[in-house]
C-alpha cells in the first residue's frame, strides 16, 4: 500500500511538471534516490519523459512498467506529445532512440514485452481496465511509431538466435513476434509479412515455428493465400516445420482450389513425416476434407498412412532387451511408449473426425469398401472399421457389412486382425465393446470365414487385454457355450481350448464361470463333452490346490452320469470320465512346484484313478456298445497324449483289459469249428499259410452268431455272465496295439501275427445264392461283412506304418481283401433292404443321426433321383442352394462332390455304393495314406523250413488307390475349410457332423495339412500315371473296339483322377494358407509341385515364381481330364493356387483354359454326352470363369451369343452348337444366365460420363456402351426362340438390372456427349429401344399368363421402362 501511494503521488505531479522538464534538473544524488524510491528508471531522455506524461512509468528490474490511464489515452496523449513537440518530426526519432537504448537491457525488453500493470491515481475517476498490453503493443498501435517500431522489433531478433530457452527462461523472440498479432491497423502489411517470411528462412527452427504459427492473427484476409502458397512450398521442402505449418494453415480461409493445393501437399509428407508430427497432418487433411471429393481424399489417405512404422520399436526393445544394457532396454521402452502414445493420439484424431463429420465416416467405409486387392488391406482398415462401429451409431450396420463382406471375400485375414491386437492394444482397447458385439455376431454367421475371424477375436481380446475385459470375454463364450446352437457350441469350445492351452494361469481366475457349463450339458454331443472335460480338466489338475472345487464338481457329474439308465448319459459318463483319466495320468515335471509332497500327490493320485477305473468298469460290463466306447476312448487317449502318459499307471488299466482280447476273439486255427451256425464256417484270408503250427484265427462267425442268433433266440437270458460281442473286436483291438505301441516304444512285434491270421467266415461267392437266402441270414451275412471289414481298416490302421517289406507288401494284401469284401457287401446290401449295420462309431449320440439305410434303394435304384437317403436329401438340398446362388454374377457353385448321390456314379463302381454306409465303417487313420508311397512290393513265400521259396508282387492297384483317394477327400473336405471364395454352408438341420471323424477331429487342420504336404509326391507320381493312362485312351479312341480299353476299368480310373484332383483342391484352397504362420507350409506344397517340372532347383525359388511353375505343372494335365467334372476341379484347383496373388498372364491362361473345356465335346465312355445337374453347376462355373478373366468380356459375350447360339438353333433337336459342344437346349439356360449376369456386371465397371471428359474419352465409352447394347439386343431376342420359364424368368430379372444401370451410368453419358455424336447416341438409343419394347412384351405376357413368380420382375421392369 506505501508504494502503491508514493506511485500514485508521482503519477499527480506528472502533470503539473510537465512544464518545468527543460529546466534546471535535480543533483544526480537525488535523482538516484528517486528513481530508487520508485523502482523507475534513472535517467531520464524524451523516451522516458513523454511516456510518464503520458501515463506509462517504466520499471527496472523484475518489476512490470505500470500504466495509470486507459491504454486508448495514453496512446493518444503520447500521439498529440509527438506531434506538438517543437521538434517534431525529429522528436519521434529520438524517441525511438531512447526506446532502442532501454531495451538494450534485457529486463527492460521483457518488462516492455510483457503485459503492464494497471494503477489508479488517486482521486481519478478514470478507471483503468485490468488487463493492459505491453508497451510495445501500444507503441504499434500509434500510427507514427509503428513503422520504427517493427523495424526495430525485426533487428532484435536475431540477437536471439543463438539463445538457449530453459523451463523458466523468457522466449524472446516468441515475445517479440506476439506484439504483431491483432494489431488494430498495420500502415505496411505487406512489407511485414515480406520480412517475416525472410526472417522465417534465416532463423533457427524455434524461431521458425513461433514466426509461422502467429501468422494467421498477424495477416490481412487479402495476404492468406499468397502466404498459404509459401507455407505450402515450405512444407514440402522439409519436415522439420510440418507442425507450425499445418497448423497455420488449418486457421487461414482459403479458397477451394487452394484448399486443395494445400491438402496435397499435406497428403504427399503423410508417408515420410515424423510420428509425432503424423496426427497434426491427419487432422489438418481430414478437418479440411470436403463432401465432394471426400472419398478420393480419404483413399489417397488411406494407402499413404503406414502403422508398420509403429511397430518398429517394439522390435528394436526385443533385440536389445537381449543384447543391450537395461539403461538402454528402458530407453527403448520410453520409444515405445511414445510410439503408442503418437498411434493413439492418431486415432483420436480419426475418432473425432468419425464423430463429428458424417462426410468423413461415409467416405472411409467407401473407400475401404472400393478397395478390391487383398494386399490392399491394411491394420488400419480394421482399426478404422472397428472405431466407426464404436463411435459412429448411424454406420454402424454399414461398417459391419464391410467388415464381413471383406472377411468372406479373404481380404481381412485373421493374420492382420492379430497384428492390430498384438501392435495397438493401446488403441484397439477402447473399441472393446464393438469388438465383443462383432465377435457375438460373427458367431452367428452361416459362414465359416466370418465365424472363425469372430473365434479369432475372442482369442486376440482375451490374449491382449486386461482382467475386465478378459472376463467378460469367459462370460460371452459360455453363453455361446449355453446357447445350443450346435456352430456357436463348436467354435466357442474351440476357443476355450485353445485358451486353455496356451493361458492356463490366466484362465484359471476365471474357472468358475467355465464350470457353469456343466449344467447345460445336455445340449452337447459327444465331441463338445471331450472338448468341455479337457478344459476343465486342464484347469482342475494344472493347480491342484486351486482345482479341487473343479474336480468335486467333475467327479460328481461323471458319477451322475455313469449310474444313469439313459444311454446318452451314460456315454457322456465315459468320454469325461477318460478325460479325466488323460489329466490324472499325466508326467508330472520334477519342477512342479510340488515336489515335496510328491508322495502324497501320487497316492492322492493313484486313489482318484482307481476309483474312476472301478466305477467305469462297472457300468460298462453289461453293454457292449458302451465298453467299445471306453475302449475307444482309452484308445484315443493313448494315441493323443502319446509319450506323455505315465507308464506305470498306463499298466494299471492297461494290462486287464488288453489281456481279455486273445482269450476273447482270438482261437487256434483248426480245420473243423464245433458249433451249428447260420452258415458254415470258413477259415479265410489268410496271409501265414505257411506257418502251420500255432497258427490263430479271428473267432468272428461264431462270435456274430452267439451275438446276432442269441439275443434273437434268447433275450431273457441270464443278465449276470458276460457275453463277449464281435461289437468290440475292432475297439478292443485299437486299445491293444496303442497300449503295445505304448510300452514298446512304437513296436507291434507281440501282435505282429494278427496282421495276416485269417477269419472264421464263411464261403463268400454270393452271386446267385443271395435270392434263395432268408431274411434273417442274408442280415447275417451283412453284419459279418461288417465286422470283418471293420477288422481289417483297424489292422491296416495298426500296421500301415511298419518299415519292413514283409509287412508292408501284407498290409497291401488287406487293402485288397478290403475292396475285395466291399464288392460283395455291395451286392449283400442290393438284396438286403432295410437292413441297419452294427454300429462302428461308439461316440455318436445312439446313431441317430446317420442318413438312413433303411430304404430299400439305396443300391438296387442307381439310374437317377429315385435314391431317398438323408444324406442324398442333405445333397440335393445343398445342389439346389448352389443353384439358386448361381444366378448372381459370382458362381459360388462349391459342390460337395463327395456329397453327390451315388446315383450320378457309374453302378459299377462299389464305393460309390456303400457312400451312405459310412458310419458303419471304422474311421482310417491319417498314418494309412503313407501306403500311397508304395510302388511295387514283393512279399516272400517261405517253405516249411523258413527258406524263401517264392516271391509275390504285390502291387497297389486301381481299386486300392480308389478306396484311399475316397477317404482321403472325405477327411480333407471335413477339416481343410475352403478360403472364402467358395461357399460352405452349414446345414441348418443335420445331425452329429463328426460320426466317422473322431479321430481326425482330435487333430488340428495345420497338422492335417502337413500330413497331406508329405503325400504330395506320391500323389503327383499317381497323377501322372493317370495323365498318361488317359492320354493314351485318347489316342486309341479313334480304333474300334479297341481290346485295350475296358468301360470298369476306365470309370474306376476316371474316379481315382478326379479324386486325385479334388484333394490337391482341398489342400490348396484351405483357408489356413493365408495365415503368415503358414506361409512356409504352402511353399513346401508348392515346392513339390514345381520340383516335378524343375527338380532340384526349386529351393531358392520365391514364392511367386514357385507359384508360377506349379500353376505350369498342373496346366500340364487339360489334355488329359477324361470328364467334364474333372476339368472343373482342375479349374478350380488352378485358380485357388493361381490366386495367391492372381497376376495378368495367369488370368489369361484361365480364360484360355476354360474356353478350351467349353468348346470340347464330352462324351462317356458309353457314348452318351454328358448332362445332369452336376454337369449344369460345374459348366456354369466354368463359364464364369471364362467371362470374368477374359480381358474383354463384351467380345467374348457377342462371340457365344452371335455364333454359338445361331449353330445351336440350326442343329438337330438333340444337337449342340459346333464351336461350343457344351451348349445344348438342355444347357442354353445355364449359358444365357451366365451370359446376362456379366454383362449386366461388366457395364457396371464402365466409368460414368463427366462433363470434363474429352472427345476421344467420351467416345470410348460410347463405343463400350454401343457393344454392351447390342450384345443385350441379341441376348433379349434370343427369348422368341427359347422361351422355356426359366430363360423368361432370368430375362427379366437381369433385363430390369441392366435398364436401371443403363439410366445411371449411360444416360449421363449421353447427355454430355450428344452433341459431338449425335448419330452415335441416336443409334444406341434406338437399339435399346427395341430391347425395352420386347421386356414390355414379355412382362405382358407374363402377367397375361397369371405366372406369380414372374410378376414381380415383371411390375418393376415395367416401371424401369
Amino acid at each position: 500500500m506505501v508504494s502503491k501511494r508514493k506511485l500514485s503521488k508521482t503519477d499527480a505531479s506528472g502533470e503539473s511538471c510537465k512544464t518545468d522538464l527543460p529546466k534546471t534538473k535535480k543533483s544526480r544524488i537525488s535523482d538516484k534516490e528517486n528513481a530508487s524510491a520508485h523502482g523507475g528508471v534513472e535517467n531520464e531522455g524524451v523516451f522516458e519523459e513523454l511516456l510518464r506524461t503520458s501515463g506509462i512509468i517504466l520499471k527496472a528490474g523484475e518489476g512490470q512498467n505500470e500504466i495509470g490511464v486507459d491504454q486508448m489515452a495514453f496512446q493518444k496523449k503520447l500521439c498529440l506529445a509527438l506531434e506538438k513537440h517543437p521538434t517534431y518530426p525529429g522528436v519521434v526519432k529520438q524517441f525511438i532512440g531512447g526506446l532502442e537504448s532501454h531495451i538494450k537491457d534485457r529486463n527492460q525488453f521483457k518488462n516492455c514485452l510483457l503485459p503492464c500493470t494497471p494503477i489508479r491515481t488517486e482521486g481519478s475517476r478514470t478507471l483503468v481496465h485490468s488487463y493492459c498490453e505491453s508497451l510495445i503493443k501500444l507503441l504499434l498501435g500509434i500510427k507514427i511509431l509503428q513503422p520504427a517500431v517493427i523495424t526495430l522489433l525485426l533487428e532484435k531478433i536475431p540477437e536471439f538466435f543463438f539463445d538457449i530457452v530453459g523451463t523458466f527462461g523468457t522466449n524472446f523472440p516468441r515475445l517479440i513476434v506476439n506484439q504483431f498479432k491483432w494489431l488494430d491497423r498495420l500502415l505496411d502489411s505487406q512489407d511485414l509479412v515480406k520480412k517475416l517470411m525472410q526472417m522465417i528462412s534465416v532463423s533457427p527452427v524455434p524461431i521458425q515455428h513461433d514466426i509461422i504459427t502467429s501468422l494467421p492473427e498477424i495477416l490481412e484476409d487479402s495476404q492468406q493465400s499468397e502466404v498459404a502458397r509459401e507455407l505450402s512450398c515450405l512444407l514440402k521442402q522439409g519436415r522439420r516445420l510440418t507442425v507450425p505449418i499445418l497448423d497455420a494453415l488449418s486457421r487461414l480461409d482459403l479458397d477451394a482450389g487452394l484448399l486443395a493445393e494445400v491438402r496435397q501437399s499435406a497428403m504427399t509428407i503423410v508417408p515420410s513425416v515424423k510420428l509425432e508430427d503424423l496426427p497434426v497432418v491427419v487432422k489438418f487433411i481430414l478437418h479440411n476434407v470436403k463432401a465432394a471429393d471426400a472419398v478420393e481424399v480419404i483413399s489417397d489417405l488411406r494407402k499413404s498412412l503406414d502403422l508398420s512404422s509403429c511397430v518398429l520399436p517394439l522390435q528394436i526393445l526385443g533385440s536389445q532387451k537381449k543384447l543391450k544394457s537395461q539403461v538402454q532396454a528402458s530407453s527403448s521402452m520410453s520409444q515405445v511408449t511414445t510410439s503408442q502414445n503418437c498411434v493413439k493420439l492418431l486415432f483420436d484424431v480419426i475418432k473425432l473426425a468419425v464423430r463429428f463429420q458424417k462426410d468423413v465416416s461415409e467416405a472411409w467405409i467407401k473407400a475401404i469398401e472400393n478397395s478390391t486387392s487383398v494386399s490392399d488391406h491394411k491394420v488400419l482398415d480394421l482399426i478404422v472399421l472397428l472405431l466407426i462401429h464404436s463411435t459412429n451409431t448411424k454406420n454402424r450396420k454399414q461398417a459391419e457389412k464391410v467388415l464381413r463382406s471383406k472377411i468372406r471375400l479373404g481380404c481381412m485375414p485373421e493374420q492382420l486382425m492379430q497384428n492390430a491386437f498384438q501392435n495397438h492394444s493401446m488403441v484397439i482397447k477402447d473399441f472393446f465393446p464393438s469388438i465383443l458385439a462383432l465377435a457375438q455376431t460373427f458367431l452367428h454367421s452361416a459362414h465359416p470365414a466370418i465365424v472363425s475371424f469372430g473365434s479369432c477375436m475372442y482369442k486376440q481380446a482375451f490374449a491382449a487385454f486386461d482382467s475386465y475385459c478378459q472376463q467378460e470375454v469367459v462370460t460371452a463364450l459360455v453363453t455361446h457355450v449355453c446357447s445350443g446352437n450346435e456352430t456357436e457350441l463348436d467354435i466357442s469350445l474351440d476357443v476355450l481350448t485353445d485358451l486353455v492351452m496356451l493361458h492356463t494361469s490366466l484362465l484359471m481366475r476365471y474357472a468358475t464361470f467355465v464350470k457353469t457349463i456343466l449344467d447345460s450339458t445336455q445340449k452337447l454331443n459327444p465331441c463338445q463333452i471331450r472338448k468341455l472335460f479337457y478344459i476343465l480338466s486342464t484347469l482342475a489338475f494344472s493347480q491342484r490346490q486351486e482345482g479341487s472345487y473343479i474336480q468335486d464338481d467333475m467327479h460328481m457329474v461323471i458319477r451322475k452320469w455313469l449310474s444313469s439308465t439313459v444311454p446318452n448319459h451314460k456315454q457322456m459318463g465315459i468320454i469325461g470320465a477318460v478325460t479325466m483319466i488323460g489329466s490324472v495320468a499325466l508326467k508330472r515335471n520334477e519342477g512342479d512346484g510340488g515336489s515335496l509332497e510328491r508322495p502324497e500327490l501320487n497316492s492322492e493320485r493313484d486313489g482318484q484313478l482307481s476309483t474312476l477305473l472301478d466305477l467305469v468298469g462297472f457300468c460298462c460290463e453289461q453293454t457292449p456298445e458302451v465298453l467299445a466306447l471306453y475302449y475307444d476312448e482309452l484308445a484315443s487317449l493313448i494315441e493323443k497324449q502319446k509319450g506323455n502318459l505315465d507308464l506305470q499307471l498306463l499298466d494299471e488299466f492297461g494290462k486287464s483289459l488288453v489281456e481279455d482280447f486273445p482269450s476273447n476273439f482270438v482261437v487256434d486255427l483248426n480245420p473243423t469249428v464245433d458249433g451249428s451256425f447260420l452258415f458254415p464256417v470258413k477259415s479265410l484270408y489268410n496271409l501265414d499259410e505257411e506257418e502251420s503250427q500255432g497258427a490263430i484265427a479271428i473267432n468272428l462267425l461264431p462270435l456274430v452268431s452267439q451275438s446276432e442268433l442269441g439275443r434273437v433266440a434268447d433275450g431273457m437270458s441270464d443278465q449276470s455272465k458276460r457275453v463277449v460281442s464281435p461289437i468290440c473286436l475292432s475297439p478292443c483291438f485299437r486299445l491293444l496295439r496303442l497300449y503295445t505301441g505304448e510300452q514298446n516304444s512304437g513296436s507291434l512285434e507281440e501282435i505282429d501275427a494278427l496282421l495276416g491270421c485269417p477269419l472264421y467266415l464263411t464261403d463268400l461267392e454270393v452271386e446267385g445264392k443271395l435270392d434263395s437266402l432268408s431274411k434273417q441270414e442274408r442280415e447275417f451275412l451283412c453284419s459279418l461283412l461288417f465286422y470283418a471289414l471293420n477288422w481289417f481298416r483297424e489292422v491296416v490302421n495298426a500296421f500301415c506304418q511298419q518299415q519292413d517289406a514283409e509287412m508292408k507288401g501284407k498290409v497291401l494284401t488287406r487293402l485288397q481283401n478290403i475292396t475285395e469284401l466291399q464288392t460283395v457287401l455291395g451286392k449283400c446290401l442290393a438284396a438286403t433292404p432295410g437292413y441297419v449295420p452294427p454300429p462302428a462309431a461308439f461316440d455318436s449320440e445312439a446313431l441317430e443321426a446317420v442318413p438312413s439305410v433303411s430304404a430299400a434303394g439305396p443300391v438296387r435304384k442307381r439310374n437317377g433321383r429315385k435314391k431317398k437317403t438323408d444324406g442324398s436329401k442333405d445333397s440335393s438340398a445343398g445342389r439346389s442352394q448352389a443353384d439358386d446362388s448361381s444366378e448372381g454374377n459370382q458362381p459360388d457353385t462349391e459342390l460337395s462332390e463327395l456329397e453327390k448321390t451315388a446315383a450320378e456314379r457309374e453302378a459299377g463302381n462299389p464305393l460309390a455304393q456303400l457312400q451312405s454306409y459310412r458310419p458303419y465303417f471304422r474311421e482310417l487313420d491319417l498314418e494309412v495314406f503313407t501306403v500311397l508311397h508304395c510302388g511295387l512290393l514283393t512279399k516272400s513265400v517261405l517253405d516249411t523250413e523258413m527258406h524263401t521259396e517264392a516271391r509275390e508282387v504285390v502291387q497297389l492297384g486301381p481299386a486300392e488307390l480308389c478306396f484311399l483317394l475316397d477317404d482321403l477327400c472325405w477327411k480333407l473336405e471335413h477339416v481343410l475349410t475352403p478360403g472364402s471364395t467358395r461357399r460352405v454352408p452349414f446345414p441348418k438341420e443335420r445331425g452329429y457332423k463328426d460320426i466317422g471323424f473322431s479321430h481326425l477331429c482330435q487333430r488340428s487342420p495345420k497338422e492335417v495339412a502337413m500330413c497331406v504336404v508329405k503325400l504330395l509326391k506320391p500323389l503327383c507320381n499317381h497323377m501322372e500315371n493317370m495323365h498318361n493312362y488317359f492320354q493314351a485312351v485318347i489316342q486309341n479312341r479313334g480304333v474300334e473296339d479297341d481290346p485295350g480299353v475296358n468301360s470298369q476299368e476306365h470309370q474306376l480310373m476316371s474316379s481315382c483322377y478326379q479324386q486325385l484332383l479334388l484333394s490337391f483342391r482341398s489342400l490348396f484352397a484351405w483357408n489356413g494358407f493365408s495365415q503368415h504362420e503358414n506361409t512356409d507350409l504352402l511353399r513346401s506344397a508348392l515346392q513339390v509341385l514345381a520340383d516335378r517340372l524343375k527338380p532340384g532347383e526349386t529351393e531358392f525359388l520365391l514364392l511367386e515364381e514357385l507359384i508360377s511353375e506349379s500353376f505350369h505343372y498342373l496346366l500340364n494335365f487339360q489334355q488329359s481330364v477324361p470328364s467334364f467334372h474333372c476339368a472343373f476341379i482342375l479349374t478350380q484347383l488352378l485358380i485357388a493356387i493361381a490366386e495367391k496373388p492372381m497376376a495378368g498372364w495367369k488370368k489369361e491362361k484361365m480364360a484360355s483354359l476354360a474356353k478350351q473345356f467349353l468348346c470340347q465335346s464330352w462324351v462317356k465312355p458309353s457314348g452318351d454326352r454328358e448332362k445332369g445337374s452336376q454337369f449344369n453347376s460345374a459348366l456354369h462355373t466354368l463359364l464364369c470363369v471364362y467371362l470374368e478373366h477374359t480381358d474383354n468380356i463384351l467380345k467374348a459375350i457377342e462371340e457365344i451369343s452371335s455364333v454359338g447360339v445361331p449353330e445351336l438353333i440350326n442343329s438337330a433337336k438333340d444337337g449342340c452348337s459346333s464351336t461350343y459342344p457344351t451348349l445344348s437346349r438342355q444347357t442354353f439356360p445355364v449359358f444365357f444366365r451366365v451370359m446376362m449376369a456379366q454383362l449386366e456386371s461388366s457395364v457396371k465397371s464402365i466409368p460414368a460420363g463427366k462433363p470434363s471428359d474429352s472427345s476421344e474419352v467420351q467416345l470410348e465409352k460410347l463405343l463400350r456402351w454401343n457393344i454392351a447394347v447390342r450384345n443385350f439386343h441379341i441376348l433379349i431376342n434370343l427369348v422368341k426362340v427359347f422361351d422355356s420359364r426359366p430363360v423368361l424368368s432370368i430375362c427379366l430379372k437381369y433385363g430390369r438390372l441392366f435398364v436401371e444401370a443403363f439410366l445411371k451410368l449411360a444416360m449421363p453419358l449421353l447427355d454430355y456427349s450428344f452433341k459431338k455424336h449425335r448419330d452415335d447416341v441416336q443409334s444406341l438409343l434406338k437399339t435399346l429401344q427395341l430391347s425395352t419394347r420386347q421386356l414390355h412384351h414379355m412382362c405382358g405376357h407374363s402377367k397375361g399368363i397369371g405366372r406369380f413368380y414372374l410378376q414381380t420382375s415383371s411390375s418393376v421392369c415395367t416401371s424401369e421402362n
